[in-house]
């Protein structure tokens, strides 16, 4: 798709200084600009690039600015970073959905499938399905019976949704993620260890992206909840009963033990272990490769493994950095008051 620099300057209200018929074609990342691309520019560490790019048309904040005149073309906003999420978000929109049944993909005869929805090669859609109109499937995805999946959703290659998995409107599962499989649940026997059945389901509310290579399982009884608008990274653990709530983001390869609860707004960062059976509030932020094992409160950070408030583990870090040092003075103390002591 072209655009002209007037075009991208009505979707993001922008003030156009240069050319307004410039044409872009593409977007490059600035340090590695490209004739006929876009780019944008909303830091003061990467403004000489105004002047350097071979990019034919930019966004940049406008207190970035100092000049009437630039070789690109500009386009000034309020936050360039902002407005280039708008322009890739409305790119995202315009680019062309595919619709229809391609062939090789087996629908059971009781499936429900909406208006425009787009069903790869090799896909497998179990009985009493339902899929929401507009929602796009790819190639080689599993859908187990009773799924319920909402409208707009997009569901990448190679995706397993085990049964009676319930997906909201506006979701995005991205390749191989497994959503529903079993709970890691067993019982220690004179004999080893006895599966529980896992009877339960996963729930996932409206808005929330799951990354690639991610594992839900589903709830012993009752239901795995991802909660509306959380983000989860790739390769990210949730074991059953899990319930997460709104807007939460959670970084790579973090895992949640079962029937912990998460609250509304946290940050979770990447390799962090939580333990099962806690509660977590509302905008805890959670360093990465923290191992959290007991419950937090609202607006907690939390640092280290076994994880603790974050102003405490700096104060502690500062004296486990000079440990060894420490232990020598506390050695020669102690030598010193046992010499006084035998004179």
């Amino acid at each position: 798709m072209e655009f002209t620099a007037a075009q991208i300057a009505g979707f993001i209200n922008g003030k156009i200084i240069g050319d307004p018929e410039a044409v872009i074609t593409g977007v490059s990342p600035i340090e590695r600009g490209e004739t006929g691309h876009l780019s944008f520019i909303a830091q003061d560490r990467f403004a000489h690039y105004i002047n350097t790019t071979a990019c034919s048309v930019l966004v940049v904040s406008e207190n970035l600015l100092t000049k009437d005149s630039y070789t690109p073309t500009i386009i000034a906003v309020e936050d360039a970073y902002l407005s280039f999420q708008v322009l890739m978000n409305l790119y995202e929109q315009m680019r062309e959905r595919k619709t229809g049944v391609e062939e090789g993909s087996y629908i059971h005869e009781s499936a429900e499938i909406g208006e425009k929805v787009y069903i790869g090669a090799f896909t497998y859609i179990s009985e009493e399905v339902k899929i929401g109109k507009e929602t796009q499937i790819h190639p080689q995805v599993y859908i187990g019976k009773n799924v319920k999946i909402g409208r707009n959703c997009r569901i990448d290659c190679g995706v397993k949704i085990y049964d009676y998995t319930v997906i909201g409107d506006h979701c995005t599962i991205h390749a191989n993620a497994v959503i529903g499989s079993d709970g890691f649940g067993f019982q220690p026997s004179e004999k080893g260890y006895t599966k529980i059945p896992q009877l339960g389901n996963v729930v996932i509310e409206d808005d929330v992206e799951i990354g690639s290579n991610c594992s839900i399982d589903r709830g012993t009884i009752g239901s795995t909840i991802i909660g509306k608008g959380t983000k989860l990274d790739n390769l990210i653990q949730i074991a059953h009963n899990v319930k997460i709530g709104e807007h939460n983001v959670i970084a790579a390869q973090a895992g949640i033990a079962g029937s912990t609860t998460v609250g509304d707004w946290n940050m979770i960062g990447g390799q962090t272990g939580i333990v099962g059976h806690i509660q977590i509030g509302n905008k805890v932020r959670i360093q990465g490769q923290s191992g959290v094992n007991t419950s937090a409160a609202d607006g907690e950070v939390l640092y280290g493994s076994p994880a603790m408030n974050a102003g405490d583990f700096r104060r502690n870090y500062v004296h486990f950095k000079n440990f060894t040092e420490i232990i020598n003075r506390i050695n020669i103390l102690e030598r010193n008051a046992k010499e006084k002591s035998n004179e």
